[in-house]
């Protein structure tokens, strides 16, 4: 901690999956308790005054950085719950597909890193998504804003984001695993800037 030397944290995500946090700094200690404060590739607090060792190998950027350190676990978890594939266009390649909180983690109530909270969402829906140009009610209906319905350019947004308008997501066989109605609710509740059509062109 004196030294400011950089380790290596190793975040179990799964039963013998580990995800490596690389660099973390042991940035406070607890000699009552025999606890330590990490910051994860930062240093942050009082520590972000302390001064780097000379060595040219050992500078590293003073900068914060809140950093997820659930998300892989979180992804997994959501993806083996939908079969591996987009809860909204079903593409089942996973190196193209996200989990996506319903309602962001900075939520204390609603933003916990759970299945019910998550969606598997390609990249470009998990954007739409995450702008409000599409969401979901608690009926697991899919809604569009109005700002996508006028576009009209290119077999992708007819298809892909405008087709999908009104039909239903995929969900999960366990019912636990399944978005509650509370989130989805709350997420829509939040985007009323955007107004939402389903299949019959109305809220």
């Amino acid at each position: 901690m004196e030294g400011q030397i950089p380790v290596i944290y190793f975040l179990g995500s799964s039963p013998g999956k580990y995800q490596p946090i690389i660099p973390a700094f042991v940035v406070g200690w607890d000699r009552s308790r025999l606890r330590a404060q990490l910051a994860f590739d930062a240093l942050v607090g009082a520590s972000a005054a302390a001064s780097l060792p000379a060595a040219p190998k050992r500078r590293y950027a003073l900068r914060e950085v809140k950093q997820r350190l659930h998300q892989a676990s979180f992804k997994r978890a959501v993806l083996a719950a939908y079969g591996g594939q987009c809860a909204l266009s079903r593409l089942p390649e996973r190196a193209l597909l996200d989990a996506a909180h319903i309602v962001m983690d900075a939520n204390e109530h609603f933003g916990r890193p759970i299945i019910s909270n998550g969606l598997p969402l390609t990249k470009i829906h998990h954007a739409a998504f995450d702008a409000h140009l599409i969401g979901v009610d608690p009926d697991y209906r899919i809604h569009v804003s109005e700002r996508l319905l006028e576009l009209h350019d290119g077999p992708f947004l007819e298809l892909d984001l405008k087709g999908i308008a009104g039909t239903l997501i995929d969900r999960p066989r366990r019912s636990e695993d399944r978005p509650d109605h509370d989130r989805p609710a709350f997420r829509l509740s939040n985007s009323r800037k955007l107004r939402y059509s389903g299949a019959n062109g109305t809220s």
